[in-house]
């Protein structure tokens, strides 16, 4: 099941990014989070959980139950455009999942890369932590780091831009 905390979170994160719906099942629970204009819905519900070794306890919330409608603030225009449309040549390393952008893998620890840096297609560029999980995003491509286009501890939206890369 969800802790609430973990809802709410979530609900801030989808309020602060152009996502319009998410979906999430943990645990046999599904999420979903919905943002139609200037309100959110969400809706959480108990799925049939199927273990071998115990039988699970699964409380049936009626669907009448799961619905809140929560205002929101307008949506503003919160959308970075980035620092320009990618030059000529460049490889664009974009956020595979909306998350919070981490450029080191410790707060006293050196970033991973920096402007200037040759990475291979193996190479950790960077952390997104999503839902308290942390992953590990690689270069994809051998080249030399042109442009870092987001900070530390941003937060990220998919297919959002993160790195200029120059291929070799």
């Amino acid at each position: 099941m969800f802790k609430l905390s973990e809802i709410k979170e979530l609900i801030k994160l989808v309020d602060q990014t152009s996502l319009q719906e998410l979906e999430i099942e943990n645990d046999g629970a599904r999420l979903h989070i919905r943002k139609p204009g200037k309100t959110e819905v969400v809706s959480v519900a108990a799925a049939p959980i199927t273990h071998t070794y115990q039988q699970p306890v699964v409380q049936q919330v009626p669907p009448a139950q799961t619905q809140h409608a929560v205002e929101a603030p307008a949506a503003e225009s919160k959308a970075d455009t980035g620092s320009a449309a990618p030059a000529q040549n460049l490889h664009q390393i974009v956020s595979p999942m909306v998350g919070t952008f981490y450029s080191a893998p410790s707060p006293d620890a050196d970033a991973f890369v920096k402007v200037g840096d040759r990475v291979k297609e193996k190479s950790v560029v960077c952390i997104l932590e999503a839902m308290k999980l942390m992953n590990e995003l690689e270069a994809e491509v051998r080249g030399e780091i042109v442009d870092i286009l987001v900070t530390n501890g941003q937060l990220v939206e998919y297919g959002q831009p993160l790195f200029l890369v120059k291929p070799e």
